[in-house]
This record gives C-alpha cells, structure tokens and sequence, in this order.
C-alpha cells in the first residue's frame, strides 16, 4: 500500500436507502414486476484459501524468483475461470533508479458486451516492513497477505464465481503489479507520490484493450482484517460518488452497515487514483482506513512483517465479496 495524502479527517453523509439488515440473500427485487435476479454466494473458504497460497509463495516482490511463481499461479487461475486471459509485461523504474519487471495479469469475462464492469487489486507485496516496531526489520520484505493477497484472493473467488454463472454484463479483472515498490518511510518525502502504482499507470496508459472503456471500476485493497471499516476514500468521492454511494447502500442493504460506514475519510494515492486521471474510468477503492491509529492511517500491521495470514478473517473476506458479486449481478 501507499503513501496517502492526508487532507479531510470526517464529513458525514445522509444514508438513504440502507435499512435491510439480515443475511445476503439470493435474489433480489427493484420493485413488483421486477425479474428475480440470482447472485451467487461468496465463497469466504475458498478466497482465504487464494490468499494463503499467494502468501505461500514468499514476499511477492518484483525481480525474484518468488513474484515469477506466484505470477504464472495467479494467471493459471485467471485463465481457468476468465473467457481470455493475458500477462501485460512491462519495464518500469522504481523510485530508487531499480528497473522492475512487472505483470498486470488480466481476465475478462463475456468480452462481446459493451457494458463492462472493471475489477481490480494489486497482487505484488511491499520489500520494505518500514513501519514495524522493530526498526532491524524495516528492509525486511512482508508477506502483504491483507496488502495486497486479500483484494486478489477475493477477486480470484469471485472469478470463479462468474464461470459458474455468467452476469449480464461484461467483467474485466485486473490484479495490478508494482503498486507497493514506493520509498520507505525514512525517505518519503524526497520524491513525487507517483512512485507508488507503477503498475496501474502503466496499464492506464497502455490498456490491454486500446478502445477499452467500463462503465465503473472498484478497487480492492486490504480487505480481509477482522473489524474492518471502509470509510468513504476522498478520490473516490471526487471522481465516482455515485458509484461509491450505490456500493456502500448494497452493503448497507446486506446487512454490513458496521463495514460500510458513510463517512470521508482522507485522500489515498492507490491504483484508482490513476485509472480515474489517465483512462478517466470512474473507479471507487474499498479499503480499511483507521481513524484511530495514531501510527499509519490503515489496519494495524500495515507495512509491518505481522501482515501475514494470521491477520485475515473470512467474516470481512465475505462482506467485501458478497457485496461486489450482488452489485455485479444487479447492474443491467
């Protein structure tokens, strides 16, 4: 994850249509005449089980043996369950002159149709634990097994979850590479926050699809922490508030309103942020921001060697997941 610009502590919002608690259900009514519309369940098991072999692997960082394996794995998956799937290689440099390999890995699902809904997360895991307690290990890389591993565990399940039942529109998922590579906390400071997702920028400036257009996007990013709150990112609301919102009322309408919460929440320099400036898709970020932490504005092992698979909860893994398969299967 990131560096985030830190501008906006609290501003509140009206909840409309946010009322239904109880459990997800498998259908869905706009009104009397409406067709039911079945969503899958989330599979909460099996995206923790997508998580675990990602953290398996080793620190998923760029240039090592470890980031090449988990690669092929990730689109091994992708292929499996996708209609097309592609590696995007790239050549990018890091903030400390490092020539990175990376590799947007790409599935999409019925590539006929022209309404599109774009999925991604960031599958790569930060080389630097820059804010550990224990300052020996601040160049020791993390397993990113929240940062990082749950977006892309929760959006392999979901992958797996439109093979099985194909939505009425057409679904592209992207799990972004290079997003973690920024300088570590002890030089911050002396470089542009666009040292941070060099994966995004790419693919934003070079799209696998040279017309390609969706008419959302929605960025996952550390979302499978016990408790975790989604406070209403700044950029989100800036380019796409009406996307937030209608995510937040589905989650609401779940019955998820502890997650979801109708409040802004700083600006965060993640991968949305260039999709939305360069490839102008409105595109949201769902991630667990902490108004509480005196340290960091995220969850409590952000950047630190204790993000690793302990710290994942199949309850959050399944709001984030069921929440995005009812708001793909809802969209006409």
């Amino acid at each position: 994850m990131k560096n985030v610009i830190w501008y906006i502590v609290i501003m509140s919002f009206l909840i409309s249509s946010c009322g239904e608690n109880g459990k997800p259900s498998s259908t869905t009514k706009k009104d009397k005449k409406a067709t039911k519309i079945t969503v899958p369940q989330f599979n909460s098991d099996s995206a923790y089980l997508y998580i675990k072999k990602q953290v398996d692997f080793g620190p998923r960082v760029p240039n090592t043996d470890e980031h090449a394996l988990c690669a092929q794995y990730l689109f091994d998956k992708l292929k499996m369950f996708s209609d097309t799937a592609i590696i995007q290689s790239f050549k990018t440099r890091a903030f400390d002159g490092t020539v990175l390999n990376g590799k947007n890995i790409i599935g999409s699902f019925n590539p006929e149709k022209s309404t599109r809904i774009l999925l991604c997360s960031h599958w790569d895991s930060r080389p630097f634990a820059d804010y550990d307690p224990d300052p020996d290990k601040h160049r020791t890389p993390i397993d990113g097994a929240n940062d990082g591993g749950s977006g892309t565990g929760v959006l392999l399940e979901i992958a797996r979850q439109l093979n099985l039942l194909k939505p009425n529109v057409g679904v592209d998922i992207i799990f972004f590479d290079t997003e973690d590579y920024g300088p570590p906390q002890d030089l911050q400071g002396q470089e542009d926050n666009d040292s941070w997702g060099l994966g995004s920028q790419y693919w934003a400036r070079n799209p696998h699809d040279p017309d390609y257009v969706a008419r959302f996007g929605i960025l996952l990013d550390m979302v499978g922490a016990e408790n975790a709150k989604f406070y209403m990112e700044g950029f989100s609301l800036m380019y796409a508030p009406g996307i937030l919102k209608k995510i937040w009322n589905v989650g609401h309408r779940l019955g998820y309103a502890d997650y979801y919460i109708f409040e802004q929440v700083g600006y965060i320099n993640d991968d949305h942020k260039y999709v939305n400036e360069i490839i102008n898709i409105p595109t949201i970020d769902i991630i667990h921001l902490d108004t509480a932490s005196a340290s960091s504005t995220f969850f409590e092992h952000w950047h630190t060697v204790g993000d690793n698979i302990s710290v994942i909860d199949k309850g959050t893994l399944k709001v984030v997941g069921q929440t995005l398969l009812t708001v793909i299967y809802e969209e006409k």
